[in-house]
């Protein structure tokens, strides 16, 4: 297989997910149609945004995967809304389509001691399982996500209020 850009001015870029597997699972391209989306968030918020599972068991079968893609509505900042633990699975995030001048704030660490980082277009965060995570923008901006962990339930989450971060 060779991977190539179209456009040498506008060049791709290639982003890869991988955790250990213990099942053989043949793989396959998964096409956006078929990707299951969630629309979350409130406009009002500013966290209205569009989460489409590509590599879910509800989309394709995988040993211990899950990913996506998530695109923030026009006019919304925030990418996660509350914050959030995943105390039985790590998560990644791969910023996209970021302006060269913008950044995402992205928040992490124990609730009760964040950190921030600022993300630049291209940045990858990992997540550990004791972390929150949530990041606003200064403009326009997506992600790929990708979790591994003890069990594929995408809502196997624990929600923190944002006036209990510090």
């Amino acid at each position: 297989m060779t991977l190539a850009s179209d456009d040498p001015e506008r060049p791709a870029h290639f982003y890869m997910n991988s955790v250990p597997a213990g099942a053989d699972i043949a793989h396959r391209l998964i096409a956006g149609s078929e990707a299951k989306p969630l629309v979350l968030g409130e406009e009002a918020r500013a966290n209205r945004r569009t989460l489409r599972m590509y590599i879910h068991p509800e989309v394709t079968p995988s040993c211990l995967l899950l990913m996506g893609i998530t695109d923030l509505a026009p006019g919304s900042v925030w990418n996660t809304m509350p914050p959030h633990l995943h105390e039985r699975r790590m998560e990644a995030y791969c910023y996209f389509d970021l302006a060269a001048e913008d950044r995402v704030v992205h928040l992490m660490g124990r609730p009760d001691n964040t950190r921030h980082l600022m993300v630049a277009d291209g940045d990858v965060v990992l997540s550990p399982a004791w972390s929150i995570h949530m990041g606003a923008g200064t403009g326009p901006y997506a992600f790929v996500w990708g979790m591994t962990g003890e069990n594929q339930a995408y809502t196997d989450v624990d929600p923190v209020a944002v006036k209990d971060l510090r």
